[in-house]
């Protein structure tokens, strides 16, 4: 099936293309790597009157490191972010996690700002963002603003930026040395789609936690941060108990959807059995 007709443009540079989105008043979309917005257009899902192609803008391009903060181009593809160095040393959450964003043709075209713009309840970039406590850096005609990952989604598919806003940088805090990281994915195959997935990062010593960061995916209508859970362990330390009670936890405070992959019920058995996992196993590396 071929999408409805539209008119296309390739700016060169962010200024042309935030020019062309004010000239087309809500009618243009932002094509990033493509992955979501083409099939959607081609199942007329989408039916944007113009497009406009972010590929050829190269300044969006790039991963590195100031101070202690990660700084990576919304046009980096996943690909890239996969064999990353400065990303295998600092953000180790994002590297797994990376890893199980679709198959390989995937990550070679899609783009973590268009991962976290179109803001897919299942993704595993924005359960990132949300996880390390990121932001992400937008543009519009008026200027630039950071928005902070627990105030960026809305809901599935939906985001708080305004029409005429370009998402143009993502910022990840460090993870601090000696920290534990993990993420716990169940999907029908790999590189399907996570009916449902668990990232955390837990700093502490021995039993003791003085940090924890849990976030979904897949599980709700949009990423969240597990809040209740992550009270109780740092109140009540790393133990099997309370490892176990943090998981319960987290499965009492998830709204989870229900649709042909799973009920409600199977996606809040699986947010527990998910979140212990990944507990054990980021423990483990700080222990």
């Amino acid at each position: 099936m071929k999408p409805p007709s539209f008119d296309y443009h390739a700016p060169t540079t962010v200024d042309d293309a935030l020019a062309l989105l004010g000239s087309h008043a809500g009618d243009a979309r932002l094509l990033a790597g493509g992955q979501s917005l083409l099939p959607m257009m081609n199942f007329r899902l989408a039916r944007p009157a113009v497009i406009v192609d972010l590929n050829r803008i190269s300044s969006l391009a790039y991963i590195e490191r100031d101070g202690d903060v990660v700084r990576i181009g919304a046009m980096t593809r996943q690909r890239t972010i996969e064999f990353s160095p400065v990303v295998a040393a600092e953000l180790p959450l994002l590297r797994e996690a990376i890893k199980l964003v679709g198959h390989l043709p995937t990550r070679s075209r899609g783009t973590i700002g268009g991962s976290i713009a179109n803001a897919d309840p299942a993704a595993e970039i924005p359960m990132v963002l949300q996880a390390l406590g990121g932001e992400v850096r937008v543009r519009s005609p008026q200027g630039e603003r950071s928005v902070a990952a627990e105030d960026l989604f809305l809901d599935a598919m939906t985001t708080s930026l305004a029409p005429d806003e370009m998402l143009i940088e993502v910022r990840l805090p460090v993870v601090p040395p000696g920290a534990g990281v993990a993420v716990e994915e169940f999907a029908r195959r790999r590189g399907d789609f996570a009916i449902a997935a668990v990232g955390v990062m837990i700093v502490g010593e021995g039993d003791r936690c003085s940090s924890a960061r849990i976030a979904t995916a897949g599980i709700s209508s949009h990423s969240i941060r597990l809040r209740a859970a992550e009270q109780y362990l740092e109140e009540q330390g790393l133990s099997e108990g309370a490892i176990a009670e943090a998981a319960r936890i987290s499965a009492r405070h998830v709204k989870p959807l229900s649709d042909n992959n799973a009920s409600a019920e199977f996606r809040r058995h699986l947010t527990s059995v998910l979140t212990e996992r990944a507990l054990h196993r980021a423990a483990g590396q700080i222990q």
